[in-house]
């Protein structure tokens, strides 16, 4: 079958963008350059976490409070980290709010603001969407609000090379199995009560793992001790946890070896989910009869590192898993940046009185203009 023409055209001049996320956790600010040949430059991938002590999560009031106090270092930080020569303005706005020296170069280039809208957390959203309004009013820069998943796709798609794959979206807030059908991200399949980063960051506080850097990795480290397969839903031996004492006589005639440990149950959760997730995928490949399989999201970054599950059904399908590693797949500014060009070039803006924020902001709703 022939391959469809991009409605993207190439661009007559180079073109540069500032994203900003912020719609859990997770602070980003990314720069990022389209060429004249159509290829894209990350200049500069910055990021900063609200961590909370183990056993709590992240409240919306407190993570929009990390992300007000966060917003300007992290930009200034994604402008003196440039890789290359960057502009002028948003060294300018740094400059006037915090009264710091920061000297940057500035060449012909078309600029523009873009912010994550949602899906996400309303609070820490709308303190993002605040500093990217400012800096647009203040310099007179387009503004393009982008869909978060839409963003961990294309910036998936950009990094790894991936023409048509089966998206499979796993973080926080989403998890999600998609595939593109006229200019449109369709959703196959989504969990329908919790997703599989709330899962896990759940479970991890029930047993009193760290936030640091972040539960679904610990949770990995922790099953890591342990071998043996027992189901979390069905499984009637007894729990001891890790950090307990070393165990006394058995009670209630319990024998040692029916205890388990937080260990086998991290274990047993993280193989039990990402088995259902690989089985799910399949399905949506053999659907649509396609061979690739893009892998995105914060936990989706877990997915790939910690089963090779993917790999093989892929293999066994004759087809190949593309995943990108924690600079690109944990939430970033990089990749509402890549979205947000994107839209621009295909003669997008987002006018300052419609630039709101929607926590329910789902993926199916986008018009992707830019792909055939």
């Amino acid at each position: 079958m022939p391959t469809r023409r991009s409605p993207l055209k190439k661009p007559e001049r180079s073109y540069l963008a500032l994203g900003l996320e912020g719609s859990a956790n997770k602070l980003g600010a990314g720069i990022i350059r389209h060429e004249l040949d159509g290829s894209s430059t990350v200049l500069s991938n910055v990021r900063h976490t609200y961590i909370t002590p183990p056993g709590e999560g992240f409240l919306p009031r407190d993570t929009a409070a990390h992300h007000r106090q966060w917003a300007l270092k992290v930009i200034e930080d994604a402008v003196a980290n440039r890789v290359s020569p960057c502009t002028t303005w948003i060294a300018s706005a740094i400059r006037k709010v915090r009264l710091a020296p920061l000297f940057v170069m500035s060449y012909g280039y078309r600029y523009h603001l873009t912010p994550s809208v949602g899906p996400g957390m309303g609070a820490p959203l709308q303190s993002v969407a605040l500093v990217a309004r400012t800096l647009s009013l203040l310099f007179n820069k387009p503004l393009v609000g982008v869909n978060h998943c839409v963003g961990h796709i294309e910036m998936g798609r950009e990094v790894t090379g991936a023409q048509n794959p089966v998206v499979l979206y796993v973080s926080g807030g989403n998890t999600q199995v998609i595939a593109y059908s006229r200019q449109c991200y369709r959703i196959f399949g989504e969990t329908l009560d919790i997703a599989v980063g709330n899962c896990l960051d759940r479970f991890a506080r029930v047993i009193n793992l760290s936030n640091d850097p972040s539960p679904g990795y610990n949770i990995e480290q922790e099953a890591k001790k342990s071998v043996p397969f027992c189901n979390p839903l069905t499984h009637d031996k007894r729990y001891r946890a890790n950090d307990d004492p070393a165990p006394g006589p058995p009670q209630d005639g319990a024998e040692e070896e029916d205890c388990f440990t937080s260990a086998d149950l991290c274990f047993s959760l993280q193989e039990t989910v990402f088995a259902m997730l690989v089985e799910i995928t399949e399905r949506a490949m053999a659907h649509i009869g396609s061979k690739e399989v893009l892998i995105v999201g914060g936990v989706g970054c877990r997915q790939s590192q910690a089963s090779g599950d993917d790999g093989i059904m892929a293999e066994e399908r004759g087809g190949k898993v593309f995943a990108t590693d924690e600079r690109f797949c944990i939430d970033n500014g990089i990749m509402i940046a890549q979205a947000g060009l994107l839209s621009y070039r295909m003669g997008f803006q987002t006018p300052i009185t419609k630039s709101t924020c929607t926590q329910r902001f789902r993926t199916d709703e986008v018009h992707v203009a830019w792909r055939a």
